[in-house]
C-alpha cells in the first residue's frame, strides 16, 4: 500500500500564493511520476503538473509561469509552488504518484486539500 499525505490548501486573495506539499510512504522503492490533479466544482479532474524522477516538469497551459512543481526523491516529496492565483484556481488539489509494479505502473491518488481562491 502507499500513503500520500498532503498539506498546504487554504484561502487566499487573489494574486497571493500558496504551497502544496504531498510525501508519500508505504511499500515501494521508487516512483515514477509525481504530481497534482485538480477538481472544480462541477468540473472534471484535470492535470496540474507532473514531473519525473529525472525532473522533466509537465504543466498545464493554465498554469504554465505561474505553477512550478519540484520532487525531493530522498525524502519522496513532491511540492507545488503556486503564484499569482485566481479564483479560477480555486478546487480540490490531489497529489498522484505512479509506482513501478510488475506490469504497468500503479497509480496512487491523495485524498486532496482544497485551494480557494478569492477575488
Amino acid at each position: 500500500q502507499v500513503q500520500l499525505v498532503e498539506s498546504g490548501g487554504g484561502l487566499v486573495q487573489a494574486g497571493g500564493s500558496l504551497r502544496l506539499s504531498c510525501a508519500a510512504s508505504g511499500s515501494f522503492f521508487s516512483i515514477n511520476v509525481m504530481g497534482w490533479y485538480r477538481q472544480a466544482p462541477g468540473k472534471r479532474r484535470e492535470l496540474v503538473a507532473t514531473i519525473t524522477s529525472g525532473g522533466s516538469a509537465n504543466y498545464a497551459d493554465s498554469v504554465k509561469g505561474r505553477f512550478t512543481i519540484s520532487r525531493d526523491n530522498a525524502k519522496d516529496t513532491v511540492l507545488l509552488q503556486m503564484s499569482s492565483l485566481n479564483p479560477e484556481d480555486t478546487a480540490v488539489y490531489y497529489c498522484y504518484v505512479r509506482i513501478p509494479r510488475v506490469g504497468p505502473d500503479m497509480p496512487y491518488w491523495g485524498q486532496g486539500t482544497q485551494v480557494t481562491v478569492s477575488s
